[in-house]
């Protein structure tokens, strides 16, 4: 017989429901298959995760010049995220104080100031209201009073973040020990050579689990990297940290973002004489960003949630700036494009196959493996946030003790 129907969306947080996920990681079970499907299930996650906490959106050189921007909707909010004339980057709400249209088109483009196509309200690229048609017979009406409303932005490495909730922890908090893990590698002074996006018919914690493990590597990459990444070939450590990540580093002599037999860069000069120099270290900054540092490139994976079974990927690929100067740059960087397309195709067919699966009335809670311990602990930091009582917010609620432990254990998780 197919499982019981989701519960009643009064029920549908109450906690025992997850006690098994919640148990030490070889002890535990995945969580219901509820979780990756329902409506009501992904919509919590979008007020308590997607609305509360940092969220990773891109690199600063996405708008290197004044009047650079682009335009998104992320987590179910409208958003602009604009280079001003005075060199800042700021983000704010995209729609107009005047009547709610929509400002920008989604895209990129360049402005000098961002006019609204309903009734030609102007705003400067720092949010002031500049220009207001018609508006002088309006009563009391200031035009000081009705600016754009901000997003909060803060950046790091390079990297933009924004949080819709004006109450959080600064991102430098929410980070915690993530730059001295990460800053020997010199993001900061990377350079975004390439990007591309995805629309994936899967449930946005499937592609974060997938992210984090080694134990698929073998089937799902048995053609292409199983032959140097599986966990029988490169050793993964899950390290421990401060701040709301988990961090695997693996050893292995050459570059992860090659396919075998491939030539590539040299190794980073910053790394020289370091243990980075042989491996690669690949956080996960909850909820779900990806990032993997190798020994001559970075890339990352930005993922937006669309609904209970759809998201958007976008993979970055960064490289020294030093790199870029050279004559045969293209040529090799197409050998690590090459490796990044393939496994992200096979990693879309496991993930939209997993949805599929999870979709049946027929699937059900399994158990984790031994080489699953952050996937364990993803679900659980999700389900801190998602199941927070009013009386301790999301924002602020404590990372879980099964957590923690699983983030100990001393084995392997992926860097694909």
């Amino acid at each position: 017989m197919p499982h019981p129907s989701v519960p009643d969306a009064a029920d549908l947080f109450d906690p025992t429901l997850y006690a098994d996920v919640r148990r030490p990681l070889l002890e535990a079970h995945t969580p219901p298959a509820w979780c990756y499907t329902s409506p009501a299930f992904y919509q919590r996650e979008v007020e308590r995760v997607f609305w509360r906490e940092w969220q990773f959106l891109g690199r600063t050189d996405q708008v290197p010049n004044p009047g650079d921007y682009f335009s998104l909707t992320f987590a179910q909010v409208p958003i602009i995220i604009v280079r001003g004339a005075d060199g800042v980057v700021r983000a704010f709400a995209n729609t107009c104080r005047h009547r709610g249209s929509l400002l920008l088109d989604e895209g990129h483009g360049q402005c000098k100031a961002i006019v609204c196509p309903y009734h030609s309200w102007t705003y400067a690229l720092d949010g002031r209201l500049a220009g207001t048609p018609d508006m002088e017979l309006t009563q009391g009406f200031r035009a000081d009073d009705y600016p754009l409303l901000p997003v909060r932005l803060e950046t790091w490495a390079g990297f933009m973040f924004i949080n819709f909730d004006p109450q959080a922890q600064p991102l430098s908090a929410f980070l915690g020990d993530l730059d001295d893990k990460v800053g020997m590698y010199g993001l900061g002074d990377m350079v975004l050579a390439r990007r591309r996006e995805y629309t994936i018919a899967c449930n946005w914690k499937l592609w974060v689990e997938n992210a984090k493990e080694s134990y698929h590597i073998a089937t799902v990459h048995k053609r292409t990297i199983q032959k140097y990444a599986s966990a029988k070939r490169a050793g993964y450590a899950v390290e421990p940290t401060t701040g709301q990540y988990c961090v695997t580093f693996a050893d292995h002599p050459t570059s992860m973002a090659l396919l075998q037999g491939d030539t590539g860069f040299p190794v980073n000069p910053l790394l020289t004489g370091r243990r980075e120099a042989a491996g690669t270290c690949a956080p996960l900054i909850y909820p779900s960003t990806y990032l993997a540092c190798t020994i001559d490139c970075a890339w990352y994976l930005e993922v937006h949630p669309l609904g209970p079974s759809s998201m958007r990927l976008v993979h970055g690929a960064l490289f020294p700036r030093a790199f870029l100067a050279r004559p045969d740059f293209e040529t090799l960087a197409a050998n690590y494009y090459n490796r990044w397309d393939i496994t992200t195709d096979e990693d879309i067919v496991a993930s939209e196959r997993q949805q599929k699966g999870l979709d049946s009335p027929y699937a059900s809670a399994g158990r984790f493996c031994h080489r699953e311990p952050l996937v364990h602990a993803i679900d659980n930091w999700i389900l801190d946030r998602v199941l927070a009582t009013d009386a301790q917010p999301a924002s602020t609620a404590p990372t879980s003790t099964v957590t923690l432990n699983a983030m100990k254990e001393d084995t392997d998780a992926a860097h694909h």
